[in-house]
């Protein structure tokens, strides 16, 4: 039987993540923006709040997507009757639509579109959406996951939180199965494949689950789906010396993040200008706050 995920204490020292060190990676005062606004002297801390609230078309198409396959994913634990296409897609529209209408978009604020319309969205929602539907994995679930639903673990509360010995760690998992002695995790992706990263997210996710529960991580299969353009997945075992050495990884790039803290314990940052910025077109492009950094070159409508 599994167990709850477990709830830690909080604490203020800064916890590592996939995404907190890839942004720490791409440009320091990005990452400054987004985890150290509230520090910043000279730009409004409303503004930079409100930029990082920005969303764009590829990012809200995936949170869409999360949102109708966990609804789908709890409709499977109470029935297995076919699905109702014309009503499933009916219902990931509601989502779409509601999405257009609470979010403010980066490519709207930064001119390169004059709105996000539902056009823009629905294509890729609807295709990753049937992908699934007509996918092996989607079978599985139905045959072979299904009996066993009490037990799963849908889009679990809070951050994924979890200790790698004194370090806090955040690895988020999209949804847990176990069946037999195994326990399967899905990860449910709509852009790109990424190579470069697949085994460190992967072994991130037999990391979380062997530590919250307390079993080998031989006994974890974790799975990074890809739901489009064709639905694929990556898949790997691990052991204990790969979650030591994962270890290793997190206990160094966590070192890394300390040094531009002028407090360790409770996450104060070194000033501003301690974390260089990123004078780079391609990377900037991508960022919310490049009006901030370059007004000239970016001016945005915030």
């Amino acid at each position: 039987m599994v167990q709850p995920v477990r709830p830690y204490p909080y604490t203020p020292i800064l916890g590592w993540s996939l995404s907190r060190y890839d942004l720490f990676s791409i440009c320091k005062r990005r990452y400054f923006f987004q985890y150290y606004a509230k520090y910043d002297r000279q730009v409004p801390i409303r503004r930079l709040n409100r930029l990082k609230e920005l969303t764009t078309a590829p990012m809200e198409i995936g949170t869409i997507v999360h949102e109708v396959i966990e609804a789908l994913l709890n409709r499977l634990r109470t029935t297995a009757e076919p699905i109702d296409r014309e009503r499933f897609h009916t219902f990931a529209d509601q989502a779409i639509a509601r999405s257009l209408e609470a979010k403010t978009f980066e490519e709207v604020v930064y001119g390169e579109v004059e709105a996000v319309r539902v056009e823009d969205m629905q294509p890729k929602v609807h295709a990753c959406l049937e992908n699934l539907l007509a996918s092996d994995r989607f079978r599985w679930l139905i045959e072979e996951a299904a009996p066993a639903s009490g037990q799963w673990i849908i889009d679990p509360p809070g951050y994924g939180e979890t200790r790698l010995g004194e370090l806090k760690v955040y690895i988020k998992v999209d949804v847990l199965f176990p069946l037999g002695d195994l326990i399967h995790i899905l990860d449910w992706k709509t852009g790109k494949s990424d190579p470069g990263k697949h085994r460190k997210q992967l072994v991130g996710y037999a990391t979380w689950a062997a530590t919250h529960f307390g079993i080998e991580p031989e006994r974890v299969r974790p799975t990074l789906a890809y739901l489009y353009p064709a639905y694929e997945e990556v898949q790997q075992s691990f052991n204990a010396a790969d979650l030591q050495a994962f270890a290793v990884q997190v206990r160094a790039e966590t070192a890394e993040m300390y040094e531009y803290c002028r407090d360790i314990e409770q996450n104060i940052p070194l000033d501003k200008v301690d974390f260089p910025l990123v004078d780079d077109e391609r990377v900037c492009a991508q960022c919310a706050f490049r009006g901030v950094c370059f007004p000239e070159r970016f001016p945005a409508a915030l």
